[in-house]
């Protein structure tokens, strides 16, 4: 079976069209990398302007002293507290530290086959 010359002719104008747009394509990224290639590559970009010292920051007193560095350790001053504080607290209104533990899930025994 033969296609006719109407389809031909537009599959041909179809596949002209393609390359065309692939050539531009192609030509525009030849172009835009010749660009980005010849320009000056020591060029850098900066946000904002180089920070400078306020004037008279000599004359001013400084801020508070800086804190001691952290040791790790747990401060010995304070004790430590329970989750669940006592009978005799909760009947004050003390409040648990941690919700109520749930209910162990007990199920049948698994029977073998």
């Amino acid at each position: 079976m033969m296609i006719p010359d109407d389809r031909k002719r537009a599959f041909k104008r179809d596949l002209a069209f393609a390359a065309m747009l692939v050539a531009a394509g192609v030509a525009i990224s030849v172009l835009s990398l010749g660009q980005i290639v010849a320009q000056d590559s020591r060029q850098i970009a900066q946000a904002t302007p180089p920070t400078r010292s306020t004037p008279g920051a000599e004359t001013k007193p400084s801020g508070p002293p800086p804190e001691p560095p952290t040791t790790g350790q747990r401060p010995s001053d304070i004790p430590p507290q329970p989750a669940r504080p006592d009978p005799e607290a909760q009947k004050t209104g003390a409040q648990p530290a941690l919700p109520p533990a749930p209910a162990e899930k007990v199920a049948p025994p698994i029977r073998e086959k």
